[in-house]
């Protein structure tokens, strides 16, 4: 990975920072985009100076634009592009733009983030899209009307929801990049004891904890789909904890797909993007 650049979601804490530091330890230079706090001094402090930071409020699509920017003001080229941050608030929130936290935030900014790179990815590739889903895709279907709320809400329902967006979204792309040099792929890393549960009852963190395995064994398959060589054309592909999986029989619905690229171009305010 000598010399690549590597933009990465989240990339101040548990699966992102693993996954960083292992990047710039192969020669990477890793830009995180988080918002700015301690915790983001503290990753760019261990990280070293082959790491830098773009802020980004993911629940802002504003903010989202504005770090797209920031990227291609002050880089040529994007090699790997991961989609990592993600969260799971346990009760009903909203983005800037009106829509419900776990769609807005786990989905629609990663779509955003992602069509606002690709024409230079497109352009100065080979790349990858590298998106962190969730085995919990599989038990979830895609509810449009939940997308700016609901008076039901459920916190597993709707991150399930946001984590097939995830698979549908990385799917779509990697059929509408075919004839490109940029791969698009997704993945479950394994239950993680991340800040993602941040939001639950300490008992409940306290649990998973012991169930859950370190951030550093769930980064392994974003690093493996970063950087590995035999891995530079796997592309429309789910792996779970390292190893080809099949996703939800969801991620071939053509028409479903279509219906949330389109749907999510709309929220996201694009017209139309590079696919016509």
């Amino acid at each position: 990975m000598q010399h690549k650049k590597i933009l990465i979601t989240g990339g101040n804490s548990g699966i992102g920072l693993e996954a960083a530091k292992a990047l710039v330890a192969q020669g990477a230079e890793v830009i995180i985009a988080a918002r700015p706090s301690a915790k983001t001094d503290t990753a760019l402090g261990i990280l070293g100076k082959n790491a830098s930071h773009l802020p980004v409020d993911l629940a802002d699509l504003e903010s989202v634009r504005g770090l797209a920017s920031s990227y291609l003001n002050q880089h040529e080229r994007l090699d790997v592009l991961i989609n990592n941050a993600g969260l799971f608030p346990a009760k009903q929130q909203f983005t800037q733009q009106g829509f419900e936290m776990q769609i807005g935030v786990n989905h629609l900014s990663h779509f955003f983030l992602t069509q606002l790179l690709l024409p230079t990815m497109i352009a100065t590739g080979p790349a990858r899209v590298v998106t962190v889903s969730s085995m919990l895709h599989k038990k979830a279907t895609l509810d449009f009307d939940s997308f700016k709320g609901g008076q039901k809400y459920s916190a597993q329902r709707a991150y399930g929801q946001s984590k097939l967006a995830n698979v549908l979204f990385a799917y779509e792309l990697a059929a509408r990049l075919s004839k490109t040099q940029v791969t698009s792929t997704v993945l479950h890393p394994g239950g993680v004891a991340t800040d993602i549960v941040r939001d639950m009852p300490w008992i409940i963190r306290a649990l998973l904890g012991l169930i859950f395995i370190s951030p550093e064994k769930g980064a392994q398959t974003t690093i493996m789909l970063a950087a590995a060589p035999d891995l530079a054309s796997t592309t429309g592909a789910y792996f779970d904890q390292c190893s080809p999986a099949e996703p939800s029989p969801l991620a071939n619905d053509l028409a479903l797909r279509k219906q949330l690229w389109d749907l999510s171009l709309a929220a996201t305010g694009l017209s139309t993007d590079q696919f016509g």
